[in-house]
């Protein structure tokens, strides 16, 4: 696990949860990989924060595999903000207002 804290922005910490709910409604299985698959990206983020590219406004972009969503977030000095878990099909660089 990376040294550095993570902080969800308010509004990608309310993508998430909509996300989740929106599977959790459809299929409680589907639900699960789902967050089991953002663990995962959260993780492979934070021990290793510089692997992925950087896009635009010093952000960052994780995709899933399995689903069409991103995790976008940025490195602090001493955190990971994430500040959006954007549908990848969705208004594209809406996230880029947040700080």
């Amino acid at each position: 696990m990376g040294d550095k804290a993570l902080e969800f922005h308010t509004d990608a910490l309310a993508e998430l949860k909509s996300a989740i709910s929106w599977y959790l409604e459809r299929n409680e299985t589907a639900a699960l990989r789902f967050a089991d698959e953002i663990d995962g990206g959260i993780e492979s983020i934070r021990s290793a924060p510089k692997r992925w590219p950087i896009l635009e406004l010093n952000a960052r972009r994780f995709l899933l595999k399995r689903f069409p969503f991103a995790i976008f977030y940025r490195e602090k000095p001493s955190e990971i903000q994430v500040i959006a878990v954007a549908h990848g099909h969705r208004r594209p660089g809406y996230w880029r207002t947040r700080s």
